[in-house]
């Protein structure tokens, strides 16, 4: 629908034949509900170029509006308020347009638009997704599909951190202390004793939490007799055992290659049950063992275009004070790289690997923050054109009413367990509801796990990425108010309404609108600007406000008219197409945040 387009351009012509004044944009807002008006134009801002009394300026203009554009039937000024009544056939036309297109609000990716990347997730193998990879993923996943939905091919990635000192203290614990499983070799998760550890990242993980706990043991052991407490963290035997074993993996040894093969072939069996549980998928991977190597030919082309410079030791940095910034190593004085050397070849080989790449996010906690600025501004020192399109997504930490997560004491809130906790408190909340008669075991166990899920996504996803969140599961599956649960419970009632309308409602129809139907084809209408505002913004908080104010509309609309009982055939036509329309954007709205949504409730 393209009124305020036309509005925009006869409110120019009016202010210009007024008062012989040309004004380069018009600023809308929604109309408030105590006002008559479906649309409202902002006087304020034109004082700019015309000093007047707002009211005056509103009230001519209101004139030459409903003189020129024949949609206007009507307006009236509120201080510097202009707002304007749209005529209904306005809002059928655009329903009867979005009721015949399936893919309303979603755009086909163009041919001449450049991709994007998307990472997110990028979890170490040395132990499960935690709640932290929670809201990572389900930002990442969304935002990719966010993006795609507004008109853009998508790739979604993770770099997977496969190596490095933490992979090497899982391995060496699982060597020193695996018991014997139902083969009489040492444990495995096909033939651990231990029913918790079958999954392969669970058991991984727990060697990471024992090598941290004999650590301990061995610092206290080196105090006692007479060690300083940093002398002993740096002499205790199992950190150099491990710091001997990374040397080990870096020098190609195959017994250690073989073992490291081993166990992140366990993990990543584990990491695909979780990431098939979540919901999100990747079109490819990149393993840091990798990618640990590249970038290091960049540096010297970065010497020689004057971006880095080679100190004494033989270290290389960038200097980038005059940016704001300080002084960034990338290159040690014994020829290793760095994170940051790695990060820039990362991004280059992408771009290698996917030529139509334009831009990449990347889903990384706001601890990081300065890393990407650093990494942003290097690369667009070095002169790659699609530097201008990188994007951190940033986003804060989840808590728990129980406090702070750390993973090598084992007190992380573990993904698995918290989706299978909120599948448990779906079905308490449920049976409490007593609403599942005629439901099958199977089915409502699918149910119990699409409420509980849909109540995390949404909660999560329902917040601005920045900012930190809260987590409280049981809160989170309330059927009242901004929650999945109750968003999806009025996908389901609508289901229950389409069920009962027997008779052919396929024709188009144009009726007198009541208000209500007014008003939720107003929120109905926001749809595709939302999706590319949340594209643009990298906020799937967007499309999740969204979806409830719709909702809300629907649940004033159904409380106050008549569906089924209409007499009038043509009305009931309508408001039965309007409701299964309401639905479906509920279902697509829902899908861009990665959550389904039931048939039944």
């Amino acid at each position: 629908m393209n009124i305020q387009n036309t509005i925009e351009t006869k409110v120019k012509e009016g202010f210009l034949a007024l008062y012989t004044v040309e004004i380069p944009s018009v600023e809308f807002q929604a109309t408030r509900k105590e006002f008559e008006g479906d649309i409202t134009v902002v006087v304020f801002p034109m004082l700019r170029y015309k000093k007047g009394n707002p009211v005056q300026i509103g009230e001519d203009l209101g004139k030459y509006l409903v003189a020129n554009v024949k949609e206007i039937t009507n307006y009236n000024v509120v201080k510097g308020f202009l707002n304007l009544v749209i005529e209904d056939s306005v809002y059928t036309n655009f329903f009867n347009e979005a009721y015949a297109n399936a893919a309303f609000g979603f755009i086909k990716p163009r041919t001449d638009e450049k991709a994007v990347m998307v990472e997110y997730s990028s979890p170490n193998t040395n132990k499960p997704l935690h709640l932290g990879h929670v809201r990572n993923n389900l930002l990442g996943y969304s935002v990719a599909e966010i993006i795609k939905a507004s008109g853009k091919n998508v790739y979604k990635t993770q770099i997977i951190n496969d190596r490095g000192i933490h992979i090497c203290k899982s391995m060496l614990a699982w060597e020193k202390y695996a018991p014997n499983g139902s083969d009489g070799q040492k444990e495995t998760p096909e033939t651990t004793l231990n029913t918790e550890l079958r999954k392969g990242d669970k058991l991984v993980g727990n060697y990471y939490v024992k090598f941290d706990q004999e650590y301990k043991k061995e610092i206290a052991q080196l105090i006692a007799k007479g060690k300083t407490e940093e002398e002993a963290k740096k002499q205790a035997p199992l950190l150099i055992a491990a710091q001997q074993m990374l040397l080990k993996w870096e020098a190609g040894d195959t017994q250690v290659v073989s073992l490291w093969e081993t166990m992140n072939s366990w993990v990543y069996s584990g990491f695909e049950v979780t990431y098939k549980n979540m919901g999100v998928n990747f079109d490819t991977l990149y393993y840091e063992s990798n990618t640990y190597l590249l970038g290091k030919d960049v540096v010297a082309q970065g010497i020689e275009k004057g971006v880095f410079v080679k100190k004494e030791d033989g270290s290389v940095w960038c200097d980038l004070t005059e940016d704001g910034l300080d002084e960034k190593i990338v290159l040690r004085s014994d020829g290793t790289a760095v994170y940051m050397t790695q990060d820039i070849g990362t991004a280059i080989q992408r771009v290698k690997d996917f030529p139509d790449v334009g831009g990449m996010v990347y889903t990384v906690g706001n601890e990081q923050d300065y890393h990407f600025q650093v990494l942003f501004l290097i690369l667009k020192k070095l002169g790659f054109d699609w530097s201008q399109q990188l994007h951190h997504l940033s986003y804060g930490m989840v808590d728990l009413p129980s406090g702070k997560m750390k993973s090598r004491e084992g007190t992380v809130v573990d993904a698995d367990e918290l989706m299978l906790e909120m599948t448990a408190t779906a079905r308490t909340i449920s049976e409490e509801l007593g609403k599942l008669e005629g439901y099958s075991e199977e089915e409502k166990n699918e149910l119990y796990e699409t409420i509980g899920l849909g109540a995390l996504k949404y909660f999560i996803l329902k917040v601005d990425p920045k900012k930190r969140i809260l987590f409280d599961p049981k809160s989170s599956v309330d059927f009242q108010g901004n929650t999945g649960p109750f968003i999806q419970y009025t996908y389901a009632r609508i289901q229950s309404i389409i069920k009962k309308a027997t008779f052919d409602y396929s024709k188009a129809v144009t009726i007198d609108l009541h208000e209500k139907e007014k008003e939720l084809l107003k929120q109905l209408e926001l749809y595709p600007d939302t999706i590319q505002q949340a594209a643009a913004n990298y906020s799937p908080a967007l499309i999740a406000n969204y979806t409830y104010e719709l909702v809300k509309e629907f649940n004033s609309f159904y409380q106050n008219v008549s569906i089924l009982g209409e007499e009038d055939q043509d009305k009931k036509i309508f408001r039965v197409q309007l409701a299964k329309k309401v639905a479906n954007t509920i279902k697509s709205a829902f899908s861009l945040l990665g959550i389904r949504v039931p048939e039944r409730m």
